[in-house]
């Protein structure tokens, strides 16, 4: 009888050698005779133990960990096709603690199927939201999100019904659904895993959206930098359209969507949703000033449902399981999960979906493992490269949005990014706004000329040039392009200034109050 084993094909585990493992598996699988099934699948998150080979036994699958090509043959020669024992031996893959403590709600297939297979998507409730969906009316599935409290995943946080709504109500003969996956955010993976590893699942997502809302046409816009997402995203659509889950008559219903995807040109700037939409309309990524608002005359005018990966991909599972079976996870106005990626210096770099609630603490450290130099961990800086740097003080908040805009921080789109006590914040502050000077789209003064004159004064007070005066002057600035800027990228760049310039105040040579003596 023939045995599945299962070697990744995401992104993260090519660059750690999966393909050759998989070759190498295959080669030797034929040399000694034995029957396997070889199954591409996604990851499941945990980067440092790339390439995770799994074998399926009837006691379940078992894993075994980082598997390197030179290892293939005593895997063969210990019967890891039975599970046996081995050096690189993890036991069975849902009881590594990593995994097992987590909830993955939108993360529940992935790293489980064949990406690109039907069969095993519907297998593990693919399409029953879509067939749901079908059944209601679209003002009855918009309140299915508007009740499961979804907010937006991709770092705004504006509850998702809402728009649903206002693209539902606003008349027109042709409206759009838009997936922003120009994952640009330092230390973020998340859309790139669901793409790569679950893209049915986002198809799904942007299927029930467009029925909801009256769209006929969906976008996905999608970052360069990502081949391996984008040929996987195509090959699934041509394959959705084919089974019937895309098209003039989904599913024999009537209703008609279609998808395509667009590259995207590399600009960070392009993940604001007005900037995206100029690229996707064949212009250079300018932000567009506000109102009209996308949600009613967005894509060449047409009332158009922006919204990220996550966001469209937690959809499937509201509209099968019901609002209320998501609503039950997370805090306060925080909802549902949240995917996290843990990067930067951290032992145990990967994915974590935890309900809204968990701390900073407990995953950088029952996660994370700590970081990966195995000093102390000095700052994180959450929510992308305009997020906060959060000192050790604020790890114990749970992580929903209220409680992090309440300390100047942001959840954003869950990266999370590790820096020990070498890291100097002045250095990094520094980066932020050179970031913002070089992405700015330049329509706005206070992010094209501020993020510029905001280096200048950093490296003044670097450099101890009347130091009291420019800090002040930098605060001032900030002040200045919080609010004054077109959009996020100046309005966020003094996050992590500010928040490093408050909590860091050494590191830019400042004289830090003895606490003790006041």
């Amino acid at each position: 009888m023939s045995i599945t084993v299962y070697v990744p094909r995401d992104s993260a585990a090519l660059a750690a050698g999966a393909d050759r493992v998989a070759r190498r598996i295959a080669g030797e699988a034929a040399a000694r005779g034995a029957d396997i099934h070889l199954v591409r699948n996604g990851s499941r998150g945990m980067f440092w133990l790339e390439p995770l080979v799994e074998v399926a036994t009837p006691a379940g699958r078992i894993a075994y960990g980082p598997v390197a090509p030179e290892d293939v043959a005593s895997l063969f020669d210990a019967g890891f096709l039975e599970g046996a024992a081995h050096a690189l031996h993890l036991g069975p893959t849902e009881e590594i603690a990593y995994l097992k403590k987590q909830e993955r709600l939108t993360f529940a297939r992935m790293g489980i199927t064949d990406p690109l297979s039907l069969t095993d998507y519907q297998a593990h409730e693919g399409f029953a939201g879509l067939r749901r969906a079908l059944a209601l009316e679209p003002a009855q599935i918009v309140q299915q999100v508007l009740d499961s409290g979804l907010r937006g995943r991709g770092g705004a946080a504006f509850p998702a019904g809402i728009k649903w709504k206002t693209v539902l109500a606003t008349a027109a003969a042709q409206k759009y659904i838009v997936c922003n996956a120009d994952e640009g955010d330092s230390g973020t993976f998340s859309d790139r895993m669901t793409m790569e590893g679950d893209p049915f699942m986002l198809i799904e997502g942007m299927t029930i959206a467009g029925i909801a809302t009256g769209a006929s046409m969906g976008y996905v816009y999608v970052r360069s930098e990502y081949p391996h997402a984008i040929a996987a995203m195509n090959e699934a659509i041509r394959r959705a359209e084919a089974a019937g889950f895309l098209g003039d008559d989904i599913l024999r219903s009537g209703r008609s969507f279609r998808l395509q995807v667009r590259k995207g040109a590399g600009s960070y700037v392009c993940g604001e949703e007005t900037a995206l939409l100029e690229s996707l309309e064949g212009r250079r990524g300018i932000v567009r000033a506000k109102p009209p608002l996308p949600a009613i005359e967005g894509l060449f005018g047409q009332p158009t449902l922006i919204n990220n990966v996550i966001t469209l991909a937690s959809v499937p599972l509201i509209l099968a399981r019901g609002a209320e079976f998501y609503r039950d996870f997370g805090v306060g106005r925080s909802r549902g999960t949240l995917p996290m990626q843990l990067a930067g210096n951290i032992r145990h770099g990967g994915l974590v979906e935890k309900a809204f609630g968990v701390t900073l603490r407990e995953l950088l450290y029952d996660y994370g493992g700590g970081s990966a130099s195995g000093r102390p961990i000095k700052a994180v800086q959450v929510g992308g490269p305009l997020g906060a740097y959060l000192p050790e003080s604020q790890w114990d908040l749970p992580l929903d949005y209220e409680a992090y805009a309440a300390v100047g921080g942001t959840v954003g789109h869950g990266g999370i990014v590790v820096h020990d006590d070498t890291a100097d914040l002045s250095k990094l502050a520094r980066y932020a706004m050179e970031f913002c000077a070089i992405e700015s789209c330049g329509k706005c003064t206070p992010c094209r000329i501020g993020s510029t004159r905001g280096v200048e004064v950093i490296d003044k007070i670097r450099a101890d040039q009347n130091r009291p005066q420019q800090v002040m002057l930098l605060r001032d600035l900030c002040d200045t392009m919080v609010h004054g800027s077109l959009c996020a990228m100046g309005g966020m760049t003094p996050f992590p200034v500010l928040s490093a310039l408050n909590h860091f105040p050494e590191d830019f040579g400042l004289v830090v109050p003895d606490r003790k003596a006041a």
